[in-house]
Formats: structure tokens, sequence, C-alpha cells
């Protein structure tokens, strides 16, 4: 994967441009490389257009100032944006990991085969909600769902054991019929799904006594989902063939929306965890020593002497896991000073004393 370029050096303007010198940069570019323009370059346009979500905001640029790319979540595919590129998804094959990043609207929900078009169970879509550590660290839910499913007796033929389909008398095996109409400009000849053997060519010689020659019932379904570490809010996991059944086709796919819980200290941005830690205005002075929650629990970070409250400290390998890798985000830490509303006399006197002049000395 190629490095990353400076952001600054994306958009060409200085590190202390203002936001209307990167805001008019960003404009300029992005006309100059629409891929909708003649001439235009999707990729330029791409890396433009991140350099400029990250500089834009204040927050971010202070990160990607201190920290570079590391700062922003750039390792996960993005600033401060799902890594799975919000049109993505997961795919996981027969509950296994599969080709991990298909994109599962390429081809739209409910498809049907090439050539002879062959029947396809319906897709079904779920929702399940999980913490934020569970994202982080990855779980495993349980879905439960009410559909038609594969009959046991027939095994989705539609046929009584014993016996086998049969070409369609209708449609003589061709799956359609063909009917003609008479209108004042000719006869006008139009082709239909044959509705004795629903465009199969097929009927059984004895429907199944069961299903009564559907080929599926409707059953409850559990269905154990893996939910990988790092996934993100908004993500979609696509589980082939966990649809609908239907009579001899496949069965259609189940896509599962993820939905994070918010967190009560942490939020995220990208492979990035956030979170504030308060200090008093003497431990900020003198420095000290915190215990900062973490999702990997507490851990110690020095605060040096002098610190200023909004700066930012980078615990690395405790953000969000990649999903491509075995390596982690940071996890960003904002310290805050808290300034005291209410002094005692003494305190005032202390804090009157610490604000006189310092005395010279002798040589002074």
């Amino acid at each position: 994967m190629a490095e990353k370029r400076d952001y600054y050096e994306v958009l060409g303007v200085g590190k202390n441009a203002s936001a209307d010198e990167i805001k008019k940069a960003f404009r300029r570019l992005a006309v100059q490389y629409h891929p909708d323009k003649e001439g235009g370059n999707e990729a330029k346009f791409k890396e433009i257009n991140e350099a400029y979500e990250v500089l834009k905001d204040s927050s971010k640029r202070q990160r990607y100032d201190q920290f570079g790319h590391a700062g922003v979540g750039g390792a996960a595919g993005g600033p401060g944006g799902n890594p799975f590129g919000g049109q993505g998804g997961f795919d996981f094959g027969d509950m296994g990991f599969g080709d991990i990043f298909e994109n599962i609207f390429g081809g739209g929900m409910g498809g049907q085969t090439r050539g002879r078009r062959q029947a396809r169970g319906r897709d079904v879509e779920a929702t399940v909600e999980i913490g934020f550590e569970d994202a982080v660290f990855g779980t495993e839910k349980e879905i439960h769902l009410n559909v038609d499913d594969t009959c046991e007796h027939c095994k989705g033929s539609t046929v009584e054991p014993g016996y086998q389909l049969k070409t369609c008398e209708t449609c003589k095996g061709a799956g359609q019929v063909v009917s003609v109409t008479r209108t004042i400009f000719g006869n006008i000849q139009q082709a239909s799904i044959c509705p004795t053997c629903r465009g199969t060519g097929k009927i059984p010689e004895k429907p199944c006594t069961v299903c009564h020659g559907h080929g599926t019932q409707k059953r409850a379904r559990t269905i154990t989902l893996k939910v990988p570490a790092g996934i993100d809010d908004g993500a979609v996991i696509r589980l082939r063939e966990h649809g609908e059944a239907v009579a001899n086709g496949p069965k259609g796919d189940l896509y599962v929306n993820v939905r994070v819980k918010a967190h009560k200290r942490f939020t995220r941005e990208g492979d990035l965890i956030l979170s504030e830690e308060h200090v008093s205005m003497v431990d900020a002075a003198l420095g000290t020593t915190i215990d900062v929650a973490t999702v990997d629990g507490p851990v110690h970070m020095r605060v040096p002497a002098g610190v200023q409250s909004g700066t930012d400290f980078k615990l690395s390998g405790h953000g969000v896991p990649h999903i491509r890798s075995d390596s982690r985000g940071a996890h960003i830490v904002t310290v805050v000073v808290d300034t005291p509303t209410k002094l005692s006399k003494h305190q005032r006197e202390l804090l009157e004393e610490f604000n006189k002049p310092q005395k010279r000395g002798l040589f002074g």
C-alpha cells in the first residue's frame, strides 16, 4: 500500500494556511480533478477530498499536525469515516470470512442468474445492536428469523419422495407461454412466465404431501452471526443463501445492519478512540500521573508539568483493530485542566502570592 502524501502538500497550501485558504484550494482542485469532468482524475479527487476532510476540522487538523496520519485514523481507510466505505459490507459466504470486502450492492439485492432465469429466494434484512467494546473486539449475536425455509420432506424439490419432475404440459418445458394480441397495427406476440410451472419448465408427478408442491415451509430459524473486531456503526454484513428459500433454486441472502451503541466515555473516529481526562490546575502546573480508562482497562499516563488544557496525548495500540491486519489504532486522550470556581481565603492568598512578580537577585 502506497504511503499517504502530506495533506498540506495534497492541497498545495502551507502548514500555517488559514481555513479560508484551505477551502479555496480544495474548491479549485476539486473542480480541476472531478471524475465527471473531462480530464478528471478519480484517484486525485479522492485524495484531495480526504485531505480536506481532515484540514477543515480544527480538532482533526490539530491531531494531524501532532501525530501525522496516525492521529486521524488514516490507517483505517480514511479519516474519521467508516472503513468499509459506507456502501460496502462484509460478505461471510456460508458463515465463513470469504471475500470480506466484497461490494454487496454491486449486483443489487435479489438478482437473477445470467442466461436462463433461475428462481431465487427473497433476500432478508435484519438489524443487530452491539456495544462499543463488542465492536472493538468482535462478538457473536443470535439472529432470530421467521422465513420460508426449504421443505424437509421433499428437500425443496416440490415432489413427493419416490416421484420425479416431468415436463410441463402447458409450456412444453419452455418455461414461458406466448400470447397473441390483435391490434390495428397487426398481431403482437407477448411472452410471459408459464403460470403452471412458474418458469421452471417442470412440474411434479406428485406434489409433496407436506408443502403441497411449494418446496418451502414457514419456519423459525436462529443464526449465530460472528461480528468481526473493528466493525463500525452502519456496516452491513452479507450472509449468502441465508435468506428465504424457493423451490428448485438457491436461497436469497441475509443482510445484517450493524448498529453500535454510544459509549458514555469514548467516541470513535476511524481506528481511533477518543476520550477526555480532567486534571486539577495544580497537577497541570506540577505534573502528575493519572489512570486513563481505555477499552483494555486502566493505563498509567504521565502528564508533564505545565500542560495546557486541550493538549492531546497518544496511547498507541489501544484503539480499534484494523480489519486487514492484526494492528490497532491509537487512543487519543485530551487533557482538560479544571479551574476551581470556589477558593478558600488561604487558597486565594497563595494564588495571589504566586501571581506577584518574582524579586530579582542581587545581580538581576
